[in-house]
């Protein structure tokens, strides 16, 4: 009715195509038999490999040391962290599946599963917690040699409740562009910087790194795990995402700042 002619001609024991309903036929195959081989080729190359796109801190400090246990739960599957800085597009496929650092995601094309706080405190080297004395004050960090951005140090006073005329970046020494930089820095100068307790969970067990106040900034972010809706069912897709949040619920450290910072985590 569509194309105003007939493409079947109806004979006395079967069916046959007019030369129209040939010439779409042949198209409608050749449609079909090119949307079979896509799909095959997703199969076939695409289930055999789970790419990531995260944050370098997030990749090194968390994710990194636990891959080995998921490749031994999946041995079919190959992964591919990716962190670069750009944000990979999910849904043109750059990659299977991102964590991302946000207050929360708001694109109704993706899933998104949230992992823990990405709350922030200050870190400090116990070089620098024995120049502060035996029972330093919040403020006490005023005078200590202090790695970072000012606007975080800025923020992380104001949230410790400290109330100053000094510059909010006066001791401030080196300023990089993630968490395991600055640490580093702090590290090798015996001062003191703002990151994750989570993502430096296993220095401050060790001693390397002391937290000597609950005092977190960015407490309404959150790292998430995110990937298109449409691919949620995937096998490879359901099997990180099981195993992440397994991982993160037996994060002592995550469950911990997921606690102590509930109350102004975002809703879901």
């Amino acid at each position: 009715r569509r194309l105003d002619q007939p493409l079947f001609r109806r004979l006395p024991r079967e069916v046959a195509l007019t030369p129209a309903g040939e010439r779409l036929g042949r198209a409608a195959s050749e449609a079909v038999a090119a949307l079979r081989g896509a799909l095959a080729d997703i199969v076939d190359s695409g289930e055999g490999v789970l790419t990531i796109t995260t944050m370098q801190t997030f990749a090194t400090r968390w994710l990194a040391p636990r891959l080995g246990v998921f490749q031994v739960a999946q041995p079919q599957l190959a992964v591919r962290v990716d962190t670069d800085t750009r944000v990979c597009d999910l849904l043109r496929g750059e990659a299977d599946v991102a964590i991302r650092s946000s207050r929360g995601i708001n694109d109704p094309a993706l899933e998104a599963t949230r992992l823990f706080p990405a709350a922030q405190t200050a870190l400090a080297t116990p070089e620098a917690m024995a120049a502060l004395g035996p029972a330093p004050a919040p403020a006490d960090l005023m005078a200590a040699p202090r790695i970072g951005s000012q606007a975080e140090w800025r923020e992380w006073f104001q949230a410790a409740g400290v109330v100053t005329d000094a510059p909010s970046g006066e001791g401030t020494r080196i300023v990089a562009d993630n968490q395991v930089l600055e640490i580093a820095a702090a590290q090798a100068s015996g001062g003191i910087a703002i990151a994750s307790p989570v993502m430096f969970a296993a220095d401050i067990a060790a001693g390397r790194l002391i937290q000597p106040f609950h005092v977190y900034i960015t407490a309404d972010v959150s790292y998430w795990l995110v990937y298109p809706k449409d691919r949620r069912r995937a096998r490879k897709m359901a099997a990180f995402r099981d195993w992440i949040t397994a991982q993160v619920d037996a994060d002592a450290a995550a469950q911990d700042v997921l606690v102590r910072t509930a109350a102004r985590l975002p809703v879901a």
